[in-house]
This record gives C-alpha cells, sequence and structure tokens, in this order.
C-alpha cells in the first residue's frame, strides 16, 4: 500500500462554492487512474467525517482524474472557517493509503 499522494501527480482541494468543497486527483496517466478508480467512496466520506449519500464523485477518464465534492463543514467565510479557500482538504486524502 502506498499514500495516494505518492503515486498521483497531485492531489487539490479547493471552494466550489460556499458550501461545498471539490478535491481533484489527477492520476498523470491510465495505469494510476485505474489504481486510484477503486478507492471507495465510503473511504473519503469516513475521511471528511460525512455520510457517504453526501459524498458526489466524478471519474473523467480522458483526463485521467477523479474527483469528489463534499459539503464543507461549515459555510465558508464565518467566523468559524478555519479554510477559507479549501486548500488544506487536499493534504488529507493525499495521505490516505490505497
Amino acid at each position: 500500500m502506498a499514500e495516494l499522494g505518492s503515486i498521483v501527480e497531485k492531489v487539490r482541494s479547493k471552494n466550489a462554492g460556499p458550501f461545498w468543497l471539490t478535491i481533484d486527483i489527477f492520476c498523470g496517466n491510465r495505469d494510476v487512474f485505474d489504481r486510484v478508480i477503486p478507492l471507495p467512496t465510503a473511504r473519503v466520506a469516513a475521511l471528511f467525517g460525512v455520510e457517504e449519500a453526501q459524498v458526489k464523485r466524478f471519474e473523467i477518464p480522458d483526463l485521467n482524474v477523479v474527483k469528489f465534492s463534499v459539503p464543507r463543514p461549515v459555510v465558508q467565510g464565518t467566523r468559524t472557517d478555519r479554510d477559507m479557500h479549501g486548500a488544506g482538504w487536499g493534504a488529507l486524502l493525499a495521505e490516505l493509503e490505497i
């Protein structure tokens, strides 16, 4: 097993509006994409502390990209928002063992 971030080109997260975050996994080639595809959505949901039904998953084989969108834990820009741009969430996914 290896950390996801060590086998893909990049894991990036960003805002998808004030209520959602998007995490992009750029695989770089089809072999890595095929290795990432079996990653269960349930594991991603557990990592971010949301129900599996709340996670939106997008697989884009032509670009060798897998995307996950999850609800933000708090609304962007509120007093309790600790990551205004959503940039830190990708690091958590990059450390996931697959």
